[in-house]
């Protein structure tokens, strides 16, 4: 009986809260149908992200053309009728390509398309010459550790998931290094090829010989595994001019619209605004600041005040030493002192494409609440909450405690263009786009005026 009357009492708790949730957002439906049909109707955000990317291309953090972007973003929002716009000075590391080849010398001769990896050292100005020795594994490499003195290590490695198989492209160098290695190539890490290599950051580990590390496509490390497995000599030259300069300064791009009766309570959403040095940095990340700046934008257009500041932040040097995301935080727990006041983070980096909705990482409370928000955007399909989500920019912020999300797309084909010269716009295109902005729309304008504050 005693089991009896708890399940009954549970159930009646759960049908409260399940209520009081509902009760919460209901009165914001009329703002977000609003939302939702501005965003969709809009060609704005979609013109000024293909203007962006056009114009501008790619923006490796210490590039000319990452701060003339910058400056362009800047002169735009102040167009756009936000209560502020500002940047914040960061410094951020200073790595430049050069130019770069790898060739096949034996068993046949070819020239290799490659891309170095951010933060690789070059080679002597004549390239190093020498043999291949192909791996798969980290584990493979120990078996055959003695192999590799004096040789280039290959890691011909198959893409299983992202992190996961980026390991090989962050830490292979010094996993070469250890054995005498002279310097390391990896099979792009990529889900799909079509003779395109990827770059990416990669690092050092200390008291470890530093060996220049790039990148090669996957067709072409499947042909040196094939030669490898018929136990040919594999021989080439790999030639890099790769250098970190003195680190350079850039800047965080920040807008908001005020609260109207909890101003210092702060939702805050963006993506990255720097990107690799090659293709136009459209998927990753171009789309999701613009995304993020064009919901914020309709919000202000609309004239729909939140309760509570709706901040958007464009992160610099999210590629290659997240310095933005950093500092935006030293500023907001020193010198804004909003860091308990941060009360939710969204960021989109995973491609505007068609929006599934968000994964949230936070209290169970606070995601049944934007369980309740999601079905606001049953119109669109774009809702779903699901367990686990942030991103790489608001991750100081959730690890100081602030739930966080990250929106969610179909991203089948993101890991296709990444870190690539195919990361272009034609690879998106506006129905998606404009209904991100109406998922990031929904959720933080509807997190901003709720009668409550989400709870952490």
């Amino acid at each position: 009986m005693k089991s009896l009357f708890l399940t009954f009492f549970s159930a009646l708790a759960l049908s409260y809260s399940s209520f009081a949730q509902s009760e919460l957002v209901t009165p914001l439906r009329d703002d977000v149908n609003k939302l939702i049909d501005a965003s969709l109707e809009s060609d704005i955000g979609w013109e000024r992200l293909v203007d962006l990317v056009d114009y501008f291309g790619p923006r490796l953090s210490g590039s000319e053309t990452l701060e003339n972007s910058i400056d362009w973003v800047v002169e735009k929002m102040r167009t756009d009728g936000f209560d502020r716009v500002w940047t914040q000075p960061v410094q951020v590391p200073h790595w430049v390509r050069g130019n770069e080849s790898v060739t096949l010398n034996e068993p046949i001769q070819r020239n290799l398309p490659m891309l170095g990896l951010g933060g690789s050292v070059g080679t002597p100005a004549e390239g190093i010459t020498a043999e291949v020795l192909v791996v798969q594994s980290f584990e493979e490499l120990e078996q055959r550790a003695e192999e590799a003195d004096g040789k280039i290590v290959l890691f011909n490695v198959e893409f299983t998931t992202y992190g996961e198989t980026v390991q090989y492209r962050l830490n292979g160098a010094s996993a070469a290094a250890k054995h005498g290695a002279v310097a390391s190539l990896v099979a792009s890490v990529t889900s799909y090829s079509m003779q395109t290599p990827h770059t990416g950051t990669m690092r050092y580990e200390e008291d470890v010989p530093e060996i220049p590390h790039a990148a090669i496509t996957v067709e072409d490390a499947l042909l040196m595994q094939r030669f490898a497995d018929r136990g040919e000599t594999l021989e080439v030259t790999l030639y890099m001019e790769a250098q970190t300069l003195p680190d350079a300064e850039s800047r965080n791009v920040i807008a908001e619209i005020q609260g109207s009766e909890y101003p210092d309570e702060i939702i805050v959403m963006g993506g990255h605004i720097d990107s690799w040095d090659v293709g136009q940095g459209a998927m990753d990340d171009a789309g999701g600041c613009v995304a993020a700046w064009e919901a914020l934008r309709i919000i202000a257009r609309l004239n729909l005040t939140p309760k509570r500041t709706i901040r958007v932040v464009l992160w610099t040097n999210e590629e290659n030493g997240l310095r933005g995301a950093e500092e935006y935080k030293r500023w907001v727990e020193e010198e804004e002192k909003s860091l308990s006041n941060h009360v939710l983070g969204l960021e989109s980096d995973s491609g505007v494409f068609d929006p599934l909705g968000v994964g949230f990482t936070g209290s169970d409370e606070a995601f049944a609440i934007l369980q309740e928000i999601g079905k606001l955007l049953d119109p669109i399909e774009a809702g779903e909450v699901i367990r686990g989500g942030g991103g790489a920019d608001i991750g100081p912020l959730m690890r100081a405690g602030m739930p966080g999300m990250g929106l969610r797309v179909d991203g089948e084909r993101y890991f296709w263009f990444h870190h690539s010269d195919a990361d272009t716009i034609d690879k998106l295109n506006k129905e998606d786009f404009n209904e991100s902005v109406a998922t990031m729309a929904t959720f933080v304008y509807s997190v901003a005026n709720m009668e409550v504050r989400l709870p952490r």
